[in-house]
C-alpha cells in the first residue's frame, strides 16, 4: 500500500513522490558547490578568530577576520563567474557573514578591552552585532529590488559588513602596531564610542562606494596596478597592523566623497525626470 501511495501522481498534476526523491538526490554541478565551499572556509576563519581571541592571541584572530573578508569577496565573484549562484548559497553567505563580521569582531573587541567596562562594553558589542544582522537583512531584501536606477549598483546602503568588521577593529590595530595604544580602562570609553559609531554607519542608510564597477583595467595602467597590488601585499605581510590602520582610515575618509557622489547622481536623475 505504501508503494502504491508513493507512486500516485499529485492531485495538482505535479511529480510523484518517487520522482521527487530522484530529483532530490540528483548530482549537483561542481560549479555550484565550489562557491559554497569558499563560504564555509570563510565561516571557519570567523570561528577560528573567536577561538584565538579566547586564547588571547589577538594578532592571529585579526588575521583570521581579514582572511574571512578576503574569502567573502571571492565566493560571490566565483559564483557569478562559474554561473553557480543559488538561493542556498545566498542564505549560507548571509549566515556566514553574520558570524564572520558581526559576532567575531564584537567578541574580539570584548575580550581584548571592552570588558574593562562590563555593562557599556557588552552593550557596544551587542549593538555592533545587531547592526551587522540588520545590515545583512536589509541587503538581502533590497539586492533584487526591481526598478532601481543602474547607478545605484555603484553604492552600498550603509557600511557593508566586511568593511564594518575591518574598520571597527581599528583600536586593536593601534594596540598591536608600533603605536601600542593601551587597551586599559581609561581608553575603553573612547573605544565604545567608536564601536557604536561604526555600528551606526552599518545600520544607517548612508551611501558607501561599492567598487562593483571596477572591472577592466586600461592597458597602459596594468603595470601600475600590479605594482600597487604587489606593494600593498608586501606591506600587509611585513607591517600588517600598520597597513590595516592606513586602510581603515582611508576607507573612513572616503565616506564623505561617497555621500557627495551619491547626492550628485541623485540630483542628476531628478533633473532628467523633470519635464522640459
Amino acid at each position: 500500500m505504501n508503494a502504491s501511495f508513493d507512486d500516485r501522481p499529485d492531485p495538482q498534476g505535479e511529480l510523484t513522490p518517487s520522482e521527487r526523491r530522484r530529483l532530490r538526490f540528483r548530482a549537483i554541478p561542481l560549479r555550484v558547490v565550489l562557491p559554497n565551499l569558499v563560504t564555509l572556509l570563510a565561516l571557519s576563519m570567523g570561528l577560528t578568530a573567536i577561538r584565538y581571541a579566547t586564547e588571547g592571541k589577538f594578532d592571529t584572530a585579526v588575521t583570521a577576520v581579514i582572511a574571512a573578508a578576503v574569502l567573502d569577496g571571492l565566493d560571490g565573484r566565483l559564483a557569478r563567474a562559474l554561473k553557480g549562484t543559488s538561493r542556498f548559497g545566498a542564505e549560507l553567505d548571509s549566515l556566514a557573514d553574520f558570524v564572520d563580521f558581526g559576532v567575531a569582531p564584537a567578541l574580539l573587541l570584548w575580550l581584548w578591552s571592552l570588558h574593562e567596562i562590563k555593562g557599556l562594553g557588552w552593550f557596544a558589542a551587542l549593538v555592533f552585532a545587531i547592526a551587522c544582522a540588520l545590515r545583512l537583512a536589509r541587503f538581502n531584501v533590497t539586492v533584487d529590488q526591481p526598478g532601481r536606477p543602474a547607478w545605484h549598483s555603484d553604492f552600498f546602503v550603509g557600511m557593508p559588513a566586511p568593511a564594518g568588521a575591518i574598520t571597527v577593529l581599528l583600536p586593536l590595530y593601534l594596540n598591536l602596531s608600533v603605536a601600542e595604544l593601551p587597551g586599559s580602562k581609561p581608553f575603553v570609553a573612547f573605544y565604545i564610542v567608536y564601536v557604536l559609531a561604526i555600528a551606526f554607519l552599518m545600520a544607517s542608510r548612508i551611501p558607501h562606494l561599492s567598487g562593483k564597477r571596477i572591472g577592466r583595467i586600461p592597458r597602459d595602467s596594468v603595470i601600475l596596478v600590479l605594482f600597487g597590488v604587489g606593494v600593498s601585499a608586501l606591506l600587509l605581510a611585513i607591517y600588517p597592523m600598520e597597513t590595516l590602520i592606513l586602510a581603515s582610515l582611508a576607507y573612513l575618509a572616503a565616506i564623505p566623497y561617497g555621500v557627495r557622489r551619491y547626492n550628485a547622481l541623485a540630483r542628476e536623475e531628478a533633473e532628467k525626470a523633470q519635464p522640459a
